[in-house]
Protein backbone atom coordinates (compact mmCIF):
# COMPACT_ATOMS: atom_id res chain seq x y z
CA UNK A 1 0.00 0.00 0.00
CA UNK A 2 2.76 2.11 0.95
CA UNK A 3 4.37 1.77 -2.11
CA UNK A 4 1.31 2.26 -4.23
CA UNK A 5 0.75 5.42 -1.87
CA UNK A 6 4.21 6.56 -3.22
CA UNK A 7 3.64 5.54 -6.94
CA UNK A 8 0.02 8.27 -6.63
CA UNK A 9 2.68 10.94 -5.29
CA UNK A 10 5.32 10.95 -7.85
CA UNK A 11 2.28 10.34 -10.53
CA UNK A 12 0.41 12.92 -9.19
CA UNK A 13 2.45 15.57 -11.08
CA UNK A 14 2.61 13.06 -15.10
CA UNK A 15 -0.43 14.88 -16.37
CA UNK A 16 -0.76 17.97 -14.83
CA UNK A 17 0.46 20.51 -18.26
CA UNK A 18 -1.17 23.97 -17.30
CA UNK A 19 -2.33 26.41 -20.70
CA UNK A 20 -3.21 30.11 -19.53
CA UNK A 21 -5.14 32.48 -21.54
CA UNK A 22 -4.22 35.52 -18.86
CA UNK A 23 -3.32 35.42 -15.26
CA UNK A 24 0.12 33.95 -14.60
CA UNK A 25 0.94 33.45 -11.28
CA UNK A 26 4.30 35.36 -10.33
CA UNK A 27 7.06 32.79 -10.66
CA UNK A 28 10.68 32.83 -11.92
CA UNK A 29 10.81 30.12 -14.24
CA UNK A 30 13.74 27.74 -14.42
CA UNK A 31 15.37 24.54 -12.52
CA UNK A 32 13.48 23.93 -9.17
CA UNK A 33 14.16 21.22 -5.78
CA UNK A 34 10.42 20.38 -5.08
CA UNK A 35 9.79 18.35 -1.72
CA UNK A 36 7.09 16.31 -1.51
CA UNK A 37 6.05 15.22 2.47
CA UNK A 38 2.97 12.57 2.06
CA UNK A 39 1.05 12.45 5.28
CA UNK A 40 -1.62 9.55 5.85
CA UNK A 41 -3.90 9.18 8.48
CA UNK A 42 -3.46 5.76 11.30
CA UNK A 43 0.12 5.33 10.02
CA UNK A 44 2.66 5.51 13.22
CA UNK A 45 5.35 6.86 10.84
CA UNK A 46 4.80 9.19 7.78
CA UNK A 47 6.87 8.36 4.98
CA UNK A 48 10.10 10.58 4.77
CA UNK A 49 10.38 13.24 2.19
CA UNK A 50 10.90 13.25 -1.33
CA UNK A 51 13.39 15.50 -3.29
CA UNK A 52 13.86 16.19 -6.71
CA UNK A 53 14.59 18.65 -9.16
CA UNK A 54 12.78 19.79 -12.36
CA UNK A 55 12.59 22.42 -15.00
CA UNK A 56 9.42 24.77 -14.47
CA UNK A 57 7.78 27.38 -17.26
CA UNK A 58 5.15 29.35 -16.89
CA UNK A 59 3.65 27.03 -19.51
CA UNK A 60 3.96 24.09 -16.86
CA UNK A 61 3.75 25.39 -13.64
CA UNK A 62 3.32 22.29 -11.85
CA UNK A 63 6.00 19.65 -10.82
CA UNK A 64 5.63 16.61 -13.33
CA UNK A 65 7.15 12.80 -13.70
CA UNK A 66 5.83 9.77 -14.97
CA UNK A 67 5.37 5.95 -12.89
CA UNK A 68 4.68 3.28 -15.20
CA UNK A 69 1.15 1.85 -15.18
CA UNK A 70 -0.15 4.86 -13.99
CA UNK A 71 -2.92 7.82 -15.60
CA UNK A 72 -3.68 10.57 -14.52
CA UNK A 73 -5.94 13.42 -15.69
CA UNK A 74 -6.43 16.98 -14.92
CA UNK A 75 -10.08 17.15 -14.55
CA UNK A 76 -10.26 21.34 -13.87
CA UNK A 77 -7.74 24.14 -13.53
CA UNK A 78 -8.13 27.45 -12.42
CA UNK A 79 -5.44 30.33 -11.61
CA UNK A 80 -5.79 33.19 -9.25
CA UNK A 81 -3.28 35.61 -8.94
CA UNK A 82 0.03 33.76 -7.69
CA UNK A 83 -2.73 30.14 -6.94
CA UNK A 84 -2.70 27.62 -9.19
CA UNK A 85 -5.68 25.14 -7.87
CA UNK A 86 -6.92 21.98 -9.81
CA UNK A 87 -8.73 18.60 -9.29
CA UNK A 88 -7.34 15.21 -10.96
CA UNK A 89 -8.17 11.46 -11.35
CA UNK A 90 -5.81 8.55 -11.11
CA UNK A 91 -6.03 4.70 -12.27
CA UNK A 92 -4.28 2.20 -12.13
CA UNK A 93 -3.88 -1.81 -12.32
CA UNK A 94 -4.96 -1.48 -8.18
CA UNK A 95 -7.85 1.13 -8.83
CA UNK A 96 -8.30 4.48 -8.48
CA UNK A 97 -7.86 8.06 -6.57
CA UNK A 98 -9.25 11.28 -7.06
CA UNK A 99 -8.08 14.76 -5.94
CA UNK A 100 -7.02 18.22 -5.39
CA UNK A 101 -4.50 20.52 -5.23
CA UNK A 102 -3.41 24.02 -4.89
CA UNK A 103 -0.20 25.63 -4.90
CA UNK A 104 0.49 29.43 -3.83
CA UNK A 105 3.65 31.22 -5.57
CA UNK A 106 5.97 33.56 -4.50
CA UNK A 107 8.17 34.18 -7.03
CA UNK A 108 11.28 31.97 -6.54
CA UNK A 109 9.37 29.46 -4.07
CA UNK A 110 6.19 27.93 -3.29
CA UNK A 111 4.17 25.70 -1.04
CA UNK A 112 1.32 24.01 -1.52
CA UNK A 113 -0.98 20.91 -0.93
CA UNK A 114 -2.47 17.80 -2.54
CA UNK A 115 -4.96 15.66 -1.13
CA UNK A 116 -5.74 12.34 -2.67
CA UNK A 117 -8.54 9.70 -1.52
CA UNK A 118 -8.39 6.33 -2.94
CA UNK A 119 -11.89 5.36 -4.15
CA UNK A 120 -12.15 1.94 -3.19
CA UNK A 121 -11.08 2.27 0.41
CA UNK A 122 -11.87 5.47 1.02
CA UNK A 123 -8.18 6.33 2.30
CA UNK A 124 -6.97 9.81 2.28
CA UNK A 125 -3.60 10.85 1.83
CA UNK A 126 -2.43 14.57 1.89
CA UNK A 127 0.50 15.52 0.82
CA UNK A 128 2.62 18.64 1.70
CA UNK A 129 4.79 20.29 -1.22
CA UNK A 130 7.27 22.89 -1.40
CA UNK A 131 9.73 24.13 -3.75
CA UNK A 132 12.72 26.65 -4.67
CA UNK A 133 14.71 27.83 -7.21
CA UNK A 134 18.01 26.83 -7.44
CA UNK A 135 19.46 28.11 -11.19
CA UNK A 136 18.50 28.27 -14.77
CA UNK A 137 16.97 24.89 -16.67
CA UNK A 138 20.17 23.36 -18.53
Amino acid sequence: MLKRLFSVSVILFTFVSISFAGSVPNMQEGMWEITTKIEMPGMPMNMPPMTNTQCLTKKDLVPQSSQPGQECKITQTKVTGNTVTWAMECSDQGGGMKGTGKINYKGSSFKGIIKMTMTQSNMETTMQISGHRIGDCK
